[in-house]
């Protein structure tokens, strides 16, 4: 991994500077997921079959997920597995329930209220990843807060397979949830899918698209933002380790793999006052990536332009650069993690201590690991219960009510020359 010795004062530009994101940009796919965008719109069907021959060499997919196949695998799930997916299932929802925000009245004046409720979406498809790992787990993620907050129709999509066929272990989940619209469709072609239909697959338009996914997703997103409504666009993953000499060197080397080994294009930076740790990492990466599976992957991520070990003169800096790289993954592993921890404003999802693992949230801490990447963890926030919901405003007077509050109205609408604004409030006077 490279080494920066960061020694400037820190500013956005700076860090960009030092710290880029990999190279691959959405605007260097975005011709080619406009053309894709544009014949799935047109051509429908048979757009998604030349894309999965020209993208994937696939002749034969099974689009719509027959449910015969969703049971099937379920059937074939590995008991292990199967009790893994149910714990995780089980402290998402559990997270989701005690998050679910509730609807608020307020009494503005005697007999004038205005409530707040939440209104669910109507529709949305969910991004499940499938290219270099299978991700049952984003599975989970995607569908437990859209159930929770009582979305009424919820379609899952993945990449297909060499058989046509989503992942068997994506297919189980979304059994496992009761999911029964699944789709085997990946990439950009996926999100405009969702968000145009595919009449010969009885594939209505969603309101909303949520999910992770490389940067023609990402893209697509962008693309189609208007036309449906998005979480963020999630693309390559990042993690951020923010330590000091106390921390374990195994345990950041291992930390920094986990997520290494998505993709290549995947950022993994530690950020740290003290030399000593980040030799003793040096060391652990190059031990533990010789033992790795994904040994190829780990290499290209971390030799990357994207990844490096980050030396700071203090604390102080490490926070400062963290508030402004903005990634998706933060750990703390410092002497007060959880007080470094309260000055950290702009982060994906933190995790604190020595024994909170990034892939702890990537399965099973009960949170939710779709996180907004490229710096928007500045604006935008991770997927939740509350990203399948939008607010509501419901406003009920009285007559009373009115005729007490109508005088101030017609000022108002007088002052912005808009008399006829106050008129529709004084003319109800006229008739009580």
């Amino acid at each position: 991994m490279r080494k920066v010795d960061f020694v400037t004062a820190v500013t956005s530009d700076e860090v960009n500077t030092q710290l880029p994101r990999a190279l691959v940009s959405i605007d260097s796919v975005k011709e080619a997921v406009s053309k894709i965008i544009s014949e799935v719109r047109t051509d429908s069907l048979a757009a998604l079959k030349r894309h999965a021959l020209a993208f994937d060499d696939l002749k034969e997919v099974s689009f719509r997920v027959p449910a015969e196949k969703l049971a099937e695998s379920l059937e074939a799930l590995q008991p292990e597995l199967r009790e893994a997916i149910e714990i995780s299932i089980e402290r998402v929802r559990k997270v989701s329930e005690a998050t679910l925000p509730k609807n608020v009245s307020v009494e503005v004046t005697p007999g004038g209220f205005v409530d707040q409720i939440y209104v669910p979406m109507d529709s949305v498809g969910l991004y499940a990843p499938g290219g270099k790992a299978v991700y049952p787990s984003s599975v989970v993620m995607n569908v437990v807060p859209a159930q929770v907050a009582k979305v009424p129709r919820i379609a899952v999509t993945s990449p297909a397979q060499a058989d046509g066929l989503p992942h068997q272990t994506v297919m189980a989940t979304c059994a496992l949830l009761g999911i029964e619209e699944v789709y085997a469709i990946g990439g950009a072609g996926a999100v405009a899918a969702f968000a145009y239909g595919i009449p010969e697959l009885d594939l209505n338009p969603v309101q909303m698209v949520t999910g992770p996914g490389n940067v023609y997703v990402a893209a697509a997103k962008r693309a189609l933002r208007g036309v449906i409504g998005i979480d963020s666009e999630a693309g390559p993953t990042e993690i951020l380790i923010l330590a000091d000499a106390t921390a374990n060197a195994r345990y950041i080397a291992a930390d920094l793999i986990s997520q290494a080994e998505h993709d290549v294009n995947a950022a993994a930076v530690l950020v740290t006052d003290s030399k000593d740790l980040i030799a003793a990492v040096e060391v652990e990466l190059k031990e533990q990536i010789a033992r790795a599976v994904n040994k190829d992957r780990i290499e290209a991520s971390l030799n990357a332009v994207q990844s490096a070990l980050v030396l700071v003169e203090d604390l102080e800096t490490a926070i400062a650069i963290a508030n402004a790289y903005a990634t998706e993954h933060l750990e703390i592993q410092t002497r007060d993690s959880q007080a470094v921890a309260k000055r950290i404003t702009n982060a994906g999802a933190i995790f604190i201590g020595p024994y909170s693992p990034v892939s702890l949230g990537d399965y099973l801490a009960g949170s939710n690991h779709v996180l907004p990447t490229g710096a928007q963890a500045k604006f935008s926030s991770g997927l939740s219960v509350m990203t399948f919901l939008r607010t509501q405003q419901n406003i009920n007077y009285s007559q009373a009510a009115l005729s007490e509050i109508a005088p101030a109205l017609e000022v108002f609408s007088i002052a912005e020359g808009l008399d006829a604004h106050g008129r529709a409030a004084t003319i109800r006077q006229e008739e009580a």
